[in-house]
């Protein structure tokens, strides 16, 4: 059975972030805000609690989800190297709408799919969610809202869509805003821009002096 925690709420965040702790560690799926949709997560380190969210999306492996983390600390765990740029483009962006396409480390033990031993990792700049994360580690997190739907800016949103596929919506209101956040891959030489969002070129620019931006947003 589902519920929903209002974390507008002192006592109702705390038993709903608990709550949410105690599913994701039991290999269970939780919704959780973020600043830029709501998430749909669980466990990055279990096989089975990933395969269930990429089933809840009705999703396959060919499209793994991205883990979001607590710290930047967490993040250098999980992969073999920052890359060019890495660490300038975190200091400047994190926590924030940021996601980095990064090669994993080879000593990880998770499945999240066909990720050609990368990983998309992203810090986000929400007080619940940075909470839940620091109490978890990484979380396996793609949007909350079934594959080919609209992404979802309010807990009702996702429940609406998911239901009781997940045990625990955290609800923190309606998200400030629904861009999708930018996406750089920096697994080659040269940083590459995979996906235009909330971050813009510009000020990408201005931290990474050399990055491959597509034609159409230039």
């Amino acid at each position: 059975m589902s519920a929903r925690y209002d974390c507008a709420d002192a006592q109702q965040r705390e038993t709903g972030i608990s709550a949410a702790v105690t599913t994701v560690q039991a290999g269970g799926l939780v919704v959780l805000p973020t600043d830029t949709v709501y998430g749909l997560g669980a466990d990055a380190f279990s096989p089975e609690a990933v395969a269930a969210l990429l089933t809840a999306k009705g999703r396959g492996r060919s499209m793994p989800p991205p883990v979001l983390v607590g710290s930047v600390r967490a993040a250098a765990a999980l992969t073999e190297t920052l890359g060019a740029f890495g660490q300038d483009l975190i200091d400047e962006f994190w926590p924030g709408p940021l996601t980095l396409v990064l090669r994993a480390s080879s000593t990880l033990k998770w499945d999240l799919g066909d990720t050609n031993g990368t990983v998309a990792v992203r810090m986000p700049l929400h007080p619940v969610a940075l909470e839940l994360l620091r109490r978890t580690g990484p979380m396996a997190v793609s949007s909350a809202n079934k594959t080919g739907e609209p992404a979802t800016t309010t807990a009702a949103e996702a429940e609406g869509q998911l239901g009781e596929s997940v045990e625990v919506y955290l609800d923190g209101g309606p998200c400030a805003d629904n861009v999708p956040s930018t996406i750089v891959d920096l697994t080659s030489g040269m940083p590459r821009v995979l996906r235009a969002g909330a971050i813009s070129f510009d000020r990408l620019r201005k931290v990474a002096t050399v990055i491959d931006i597509p034609a159409t947003g230039a």
